[in-house]
């Protein structure tokens, strides 16, 4: 098992990484919460066919009655009203202040459970055991809370950061090949973000790792997890560095809103960071050979590096709307090197669109 910890001052919390985790869960909250009875558990019914029953067990020999609220599969559930559901189903089963929600699931079931965890009675503990790789090496992370409205991704939320992150990658197996090259966008991204070693690290293991063999998997989750730990760390709110996170995410979440989500997450973003690459080789600040190994590498993940079938008027309508832009310019997060990124504010429109128009960037 490897622990990475989020320092935080009052707010630090760990997350544990390895396989055959979900059995402790139990134990350690009850480490953490030594007098709590209760506990909600928010999962998908195909998840809590799984791993429910193990991650029950575990909670009740440690004194633990679980109420179970289930959320279809799906992005579209992330929303308002299913917020509202969840909030009936706690009130129905008496949760209070005290109650832990522990949010079993991927990115969707991480976000949902987190932004009631943190609405409800102004705030109940979260603990995350995230199932996908996605989740376990990004959004579980950080304290980012939120759920779509309209046509837009995650523009209602707040931070709420979480008392523990049991991350089993055991669960990973259960995963399609899709979902898992849908996690490794992220991977990837970190690498290119601010460790070239890592990035190089993947270039040479990549078919290790989709073929799930653990000490590599584990080094791939861990590493991820606490480059994204350690700005964190530097920058909860979101304010200044924390936003090299973003890379590849103001092409990919609009591209995510104009195909109404039906584009995984970790394609769109594979795509977005490739046209952000070839936005700064346009710019003449990142070599093209370097993108040509970050297209190969993502390439090997099984991950697109063109850009989808989408209305682009959608796609600029969105990139207008995101949480990026500010005083009418949006920002991108552009590379001059792999292993390292800057945020520019001098991406004009028309160069985004014109890359994203091109079919040889």
């Amino acid at each position: 098992m490897r622990t990475v910890r989020v320092r935080l001052g009052k707010r630090s919390y760990q997350a544990r990484i390895g396989p055959d985790l979900l059995g402790w869960a139990g134990k350690w909250l009850r480490e953490i919460m030594p007098s709590g009875e209760q506990a909600a558990l928010i999962t998908n019914p195909d998840v809590d066919r799984l791993y429910g029953v193990l991650l029950k067990q575990g909670l009740e020999k440690q004194g633990f009655k679980t109420a179970t609220l289930l959320v279809p599969e799906g992005e579209e559930h992330k929303s308002l009203d299913t917020a509202a559901r969840l909030y009936a189903g706690l009130q129905a089963v008496h949760a209070e202040r005290s109650t832990p929600i522990l949010a079993l699931g991927g990115g969707v079931i991480g976000d949902l459970a987190g932004f009631v965890a943190a609405t409800y009675m102004r705030g109940l503990p979260l603990v995350l055991l995230p199932t996908t790789l996605l989740a376990q090496v990004d959004s579980s992370l950080g304290g980012k809370t939120a759920v779509d409205h309209g046509a837009l991704k995650n523009n209602i939320g707040v931070f709420h950061q979480p008392l523990l992150i049991i991350a089993d990658t055991s669960t990973l197996r259960s995963l399609p090949q899709a979902e898992v090259s849908n996690g490794l966008a992220e991977v990837i991204k970190y690498g290119m973000i601010c460790d070239r070693s890592f990035f190089g690290l993947l270039e040479k293991n990549m078919q290790k790792i989709r073929a799930f063999e653990d000490p590599l998997l584990e080094e791939a989750v861990a590493r991820s997890a606490a480059i994204k730990a350690g700005i964190v760390a530097k920058d909860e709110r979101d304010t200044g560095l924390r936003n090299i996170l973003n890379f590849g995410h103001t092409i990919g979440h609009a591209v995510e809103s104009a195909s109404d989500f039906k584009i995984k997450h970790g394609q769109a973003v594979a795509t977005g960071m490739v046209k952000a690459s070839s936005i700064a080789c346009r710019m003449g600040i990142f070599p093209r050979p370097q993108l040509i190994r970050l297209k190969n590498l993502l390439l090997q993940a099984g991950l697109p590096v063109t850009m989808p079938r989408v209305d682009m008027s959608r796609v600029i309508s969105a990139m207008e709307h995101d949480k990026k832009v500010q005083n009418g310019k949006i920002r991108f997060i552009l590379p001059r090197a792999i292993g390292k990124v800057f945020i520019s504010n001098e991406v004009s429109f028309a160069l985004a669109v014109e890359v994203m128009e091109s079919a040889d960037d």
